[in-house]
């Protein structure tokens, strides 16, 4: 069928990588490209079919499009870090390539992510006949599919959605982050915001927080209320919205932790002066903490992420859950990785497959849930992520 360029070699494109090559008849040719090509090797080297791997740094748009060039995909399926969507994405259009992300755009020196920058170059992309899909992970990608797969099949209107990610596993370390952990931690340590009746709410960060019950048995979480991309692109495509919010647990072990660094001020994300240079605190520790790559061997138990999604039905209100678990150690069996990283990978390949196929289709810029859910909710089942709904 054609030809993917991915970029970024560390969990989550472990998992891409190993989804993509199961999927030979649409990707028949994988191109895996990051700033440390001994890690691309590495990953190249658990695969049972060939695939070729490259060099690129993505902070440099210049070498970006000579590979792009080079190579001449059918899409670039970026799973580097979020500070550099843009950077892709410019070297995207300067070779006329369609253009696939995990997550949105977020600058270096401000922990604040939103989509104003990359929703921005949607002229540039229509104009120039291009397709770009945002956020075609687990949360941003798939939650935006659940609801408006709820949408389509269970309410004429959506009023309330609170997605709530749940983490029901254990990977045994002391303090560790599940993904990227400077990523994670300028996540968690920014203020709460969800939307509602027409504007955003701001909290306190990790001020809010309830009880969740999972379902199928797997016991109680706290979780808490946080801000999620998905939420803006949700607020602005769902019509008759009124509230959306998004949870995630955290174990008190894990909050105690964080507490305790952000009081030393190991979390900042401004330099500060070290021995005559000028070092970010947030990088230093992240030099410090475990590999998320690292953590797939040693993580057990299961992942339970969903929407419970309130609206009405020919009149009446009714609230509908859809969510999916993944098991830990399942994962790690089938592409050496933990379900953090698999519950990203897979909705990347599924997107990325729908794109070049030409069953999700379009010039422009667009997130998930301004196309028909369907074929992303089959894929699901096909390809690792079941899942389940219910009437509630």
């Amino acid at each position: 069928m054609g030809k993917v360029l991915i970029i970024g070699a560390g969990g989550v494109s472990g998992v891409v990588v190993h989804k993509c090559a199961q999927n030979p008849d649409v990707f028949q040719e994988i191109v895996l490209a990051s700033r440390t090509k001994s890690k691309c090797d590495a990953l190249a080297a658990q695969l049972e079919r060939k695939i070729e791997t490259a060099r690129v740094d993505a902070d440099n748009v210049p070498e970006l499009v000579a590979l792009i060039k080079k190579v001449n995909p059918d899409l670039v399926l970026n799973v580097a870090l979020p500070y550099q969507d843009l950077h892709i994405m410019d070297a995207c259009l300067a070779t006329g390539v369609d253009y696939l992300d995990t997550a949105n755009y977020e600058p270096p020196d401000t922990a604040r992510f939103e989509y104003r920058w990359q929703w921005a170059y949607h002229d540039r992309f229509r104009q120039a006949g291009l397709m770009a899909l945002l956020g075609s992970g687990f949360d941003p990608g798939v939650t935006s599919v659940f609801c408006t797969w709820i949408q389509k099949h269970h309410l004429d209107e959506i009023h309330e959605i609170d997605i709530i990610d749940c983490n029901a596993g254990s990977h045994g370390q002391p303090f560790a982050t599940n993904f990227n952990p400077e990523i994670n931690i300028r996540e968690v340590t920014a203020k709460g915001r969800y939307w509602e009746k027409g504007k955003w709410i701001e909290t306190d960060p990790l001020s809010v927080k309830q009880e969740f019950i999972l379902p199928e048995g797997l016991g109680s979480l706290n979780i808490y209320l946080m801000y999620h991309e998905e939420l803006e692109s949700l607020a602005a495509h769902i019509p008759h919205l009124k509230r959306a919010r998004f949870w995630m647990s955290f174990s008190d072990n894990y909050l105690k932790h964080l507490e305790v660094l952000q009081n030393v001020g190991m979390t900042r994300i401004d330099e500060v002066e070290y021995n005559g240079q000028k070092i970010v605190p947030l990088k230093f520790l992240k030099a410090l903490l475990p590999d998320p790559a690292s953590l797939g061997p040693l993580t057990k138990g299961k992942t339970c992420i969903g929407c419970k999604v309130k609206g009405l039905q020919d009149g009446q209100e009714k609230t509908v859950y859809v969510y999916n678990i993944c098991d830990h150690e399942e994962c790690y069996k089938e592409v050496q990785s933990q379900a953090i990283s698999y519950t990203t990978g897979v909705p990347a390949m599924i997107g990325a497959k729908l794109m070049m196929t030409g069953v999700w289709k379009g010039e422009g810029v667009f997130n998930m849930e301004q196309f028909d859910p369907d074929p992303f909710m089959d894929e699901l089942n096909r390809c690792g992520l079941p899942w389940k709904a219910v009437i509630l």
